[in-house]
């Protein structure tokens, strides 16, 4: 895949050095030319000859990149392609069409798909599924879409997935990091009704944000939340949002990958001011379900209508003469382990604390028994941080934490952001030529202003 030249970025090449992760909160920020990054364009965006105004086109995209991944699986859930693709941050969405998929009907003596209310009360219903191998896509976009807003400010639009009654909604930060002031942003519930929200708390490291509307109804209804730790590549999945300011599209598709390590670009600037260059890193869910422009901070459910990702980034090909194209098939999800970890945080005082191990890595191939690994060298070490604590040296080659892979410095990146601060790991390096297994401790990393 290519990317044309205005829009490259690279990953660090073998011998330059990544922080892991940095000290400074990453902002993803405003692309280039001004326009708006992973969000679907506004009204007026251009302006063309037609007798009738067109479409406002998706903004230009900003490019991301994925390292390859090793092909070891992670906690039982399937293998994890090599491959190195191009992203783009903030354009999630669904397809531009309207794709509610009706499942084939289920085998003869197989019963109906139905749906029960879940146990914790006021969040969507449960879907049931009468036959696993056909699921009724149906009975899921209607438990699903009450939960999914559309959001929409100066500039562009995404979506969001409704928290809790209270009216706290998830999203991603790059949908609104151009809010400005009270009453920047603008929500719509899957009833057409439009509330004004304001920020509660962004985390630009992990492209996560939580808004709030300022006068929530009684009858919101939170999502139900999956276990993305239990997903195995295959599974099918939809995703559901607002792309191209479509509202309520869903798309299906399956799970492709797991634990796929996604840099997408950073910003200068935060809504709140903070300053950073930091790429935002994901290990991320990697899906066939068709996403696009305007889905950003969208759902990704499973067959049950459980909540199991935000959506965030999609694959591109180059563009040419009409710039970049359209969905691949190739889209990619923040796990929603991670965005409820980093959501109660915000909700609970604005502010996310990442895991930190206190190391710099590059990409590295070493010995490993008769064979070959591509693993992540540590470069420096950060004086009294854990790396340091536990006897992880300069030189060491980290091929795994926790028993999942570790093929890059980005991959050792993603694997640590997912992670909390106070988590006991185990770091499988390589020195001498022999393995070795090292507990370590994460500890908060420490923050700049």
């Amino acid at each position: 895949m290519t990317l044309a030249p205005r829009d490259t970025q690279h990953l660090p090449e073998s011998g330059q050095t990544q922080e892991i992760p940095a000290a400074a909160p990453a902002s993803p920020g405003p692309p280039e030319s001004g326009s708006s990054r992973g969000s679907s364009p506004g009204p007026g965006a251009y302006s063309s000859t037609a007798t009738s105004t067109p479409p406002t086109p998706p903004p230009p995209y900003q490019p991301v990149s994925a390292p390859p991944r090793g092909a070891e699986p992670r906690k039982g859930r399937g293998l994890a392609q090599t491959a190195g693709v191009a992203l783009l941050a903030a354009v999630l969405a669904s397809g531009g069409t309207y794709a509610l998929t009706q499942a084939n009907e289920p085998d003869s003596g197989a019963p109906a798909a139905s749906t029960t209310t879940t146990n914790d009360a006021g969040t969507s219903p449960t879907v049931i599924q009468g036959n696993a191998a056909a699921p009724d896509w149906s009975a899921v976009a209607e438990a699903v879409t009450p939960s999914v807003v559309s959001i929409e400010l100066e500039g562009g639009a995404g979506s969001g997935v409704i928290l809790d009654a209270a009216g706290h909604i998830v999203t991603n930060n790059h949908v609104v990091e151009g809010a400005r002031g009270n009453g920047a942003i603008q929500v719509t519930l899957s009833d057409g009704r439009t509330f004004e929200a304001s920020i509660v708390g962004t985390d630009p490291s992990t492209d996560l944000a939580v808004i709030k509307l300022d006068a929530a109804p009684d009858d919101l209804t939170p999502m139900t939340l999956g276990d993305s730790d239990a997903l195995a590549v295959g599974d099918p999945v939809m995703a559901i949002g607002n792309p191209l300011g479509l509202s309520g599209t869903v798309t299906t598709g399956i799970i492709s990958a797991l634990d796929r390590p996604v840099t997408t670009g950073s910003s200068n600037e935060s809504p709140f001011g903070n300053q950073g260059s930091e790429p935002v890193v994901t290990n991320a869910i990697q899906t066939s379900a068709a996403i696009n422009p305007g889905n950003s901070g969208g759902a990704l459910v499973n067959a049950q209508g459980e909540l199991i990702g935000i959506n965030s980034s999609i694959a591109q090909l180059g563009g040419g003469l009409g710039g970049p194209s359209g969905n691949i098939g190739i889209g990619f999800a923040i796990p929603v382990s991670e965005a409820k970890s980093i959501a109660d945080q915000l909700i609970a005082d604005g502010t996310a604390e990442h895991a930190f191990l206190g190391v710099s890595a590059r990409n590295a191939v070493v010995e490993d028994g008769a064979a070959k690994r591509a693993g992540a060298e540590i470069a420096e070490l950060t004086d009294g941080a854990p790396a340091e604590q536990a006897g992880i040296r300069a030189g060491d080659v980290v091929i795994a934490i926790d028993g999942d892979p570790v093929d890059s410095s980005t991959a050792l990146v993603a694997q640590i952001r997912e992670r909390t601060a106070g988590e006991k790991v185990t770091l499988t390096i390589i020195r001498d030529g022999s393995r070795q297994d090292v507990p370590v401790t994460l500890a908060a990393r420490p923050t700049t202003r």
